[in-house]
């Protein structure tokens, strides 16, 4: 398995769009990925993208990009793999047609997460599912990466479901506003405020894990996991992060000692492969008790960590902590990019 020879060329659905810019602002001197296409609605198609997008990014927008041409969300770019940032009401047609097409798409979008064939990937947690798409019938492929608050869950689930097993999880959610898009919700729904409903997420969070936790037999099916899931939702007034506060039941008795050695062993193919999103540690467990918290821990390893703390005995499970991630980095863009380059460091890209 080698690195790219030479940058190869990606495109970026939806690419005015919140999510679409924040791939822009990661892809910006990525050592393998190259930006040459941008498509969008057809309001902004045929616009240079500066005077397309409202650019709200932390990072300024790239002067290459912002004199590219925005092209409509047909499979004709000059690329071949695309990742989509479009919203669930417009992402299925649209990035079926590229997979149609022989596009590799790498999606952010909630459409084709749970389809039979279509990896939901989360790259230290099930990297063996990327095959799943030998078994799709597109001339290309769809990939996608989970909501973004089953991430930060799934990735402290792993090594300890591996490691001893999980029965039970009840996980309550403080999320970012920026999960919402741009402009997201009203300052005066959010100010002095917490919103105890985001529609869909706690269906998510409770189907996606079994899904990202399965196993994958040999007849190219995933076996979801065996573990009952509780969720409850919540917007809150922080700008990007989203914590979680998490409860779980063991299939046998395990120290809490045990449970803080398996997050600080922790580690997976992205490491070993070395992917350039890949962050070393994956995994932040912090003793203080008052960490993690979203101003001070989201960025960690480039904003792909995920921290954990507060971790105690549960008087009616066995043990609970806190989870941090990431929502727009580890949770969207940040994390397709890594799908991205575990597909193309195993030259899946180039098998169809």
């Amino acid at each position: 398995m080698q690195n790219p020879d030479k940058k190869i060329p990606v495109g970026i659905l939806g690419a005015t769009g919140s999510v679409g810019q924040k791939f822009i602002e990661l892809l910006q001197d990525h050592p393998w990925f190259t930006v040459t296409a941008l498509a969008a609605s057809e309001r902004s198609a045929g616009k240079l993208y500066k005077h397309a997008v409202n650019w709200f990014q932390q990072a300024p927008l790239p002067p290459r990009i912002a004199n590219m041409m925005v092209s409509a969300c047909v499979p004709a770019l000059p690329c071949r793999i695309v990742f989509s940032g479009l919203d669930a009401a417009v992402a299925g047609p649209i990035e079926e047609a590229f997979a149609e097409a022989g596009y590799v798409v790498i999606s952010n979008a909630k459409n084709h997460r749970m389809a039979e064939t279509v990896p939901l990937l989360i790259p230290e947690v099930n990297p063996d599912h990327l095959d799943l798409v030998r078994k799709q019938h597109y001339k290309g492929m769809i990939v996608t990466n989970p909501n973004c608050s089953t991430t930060g869950l799934v990735m402290a689930l792993k090594p300890l479901h591996d490691r001893f097993g999980i029965e039970k999880v009840f996980v309550v959610t403080h999320q970012a506003l920026s999960g919402a898009g741009y402009p997201g919700v009203s300052s005066l729904d959010i100010i002095d405020n917490m919103i105890p409903y985001i529609g869909g997420e706690e269906e998510k969070m409770q189907i996606e894990p079994l899904k990202l936790l399965g196993t994958l037999e040999e007849g190219g099916k995933v076996d979801f996991a065996n573990i009952a899931i509780s969720a409850q939702c919540n917007r809150v007034a922080v700008t990007n992060g989203h914590m979680e506060s998490v409860s779980l039941k063991f299939r046998s008795t395990v120290k809490k000692e045990a449970v803080v050695q398996a997050w600080r062993d922790f580690t997976a193919q992205p490491q070993e492969l070395e992917l350039p999103f890949a962050p070393n540690p994956p995994l932040y467990y912090f003793d203080d008790p008052r960490y993690p918290q979203p101003r001070l821990h989201r960025d960690l390893g480039k904003g792909m960590a995920v921290s954990l703390g507060r971790l105690r005995d549960c008087s009616i499970l066995d043990v609970k902590f806190t989870v941090l991630s990431h929502n727009t980095i580890r949770g969207a863009a940040g994390g397709a990019i890594l799908n991205a380059e575990l597909l193309v460091k195993k030259g899946y890209h180039e098998e169809q």
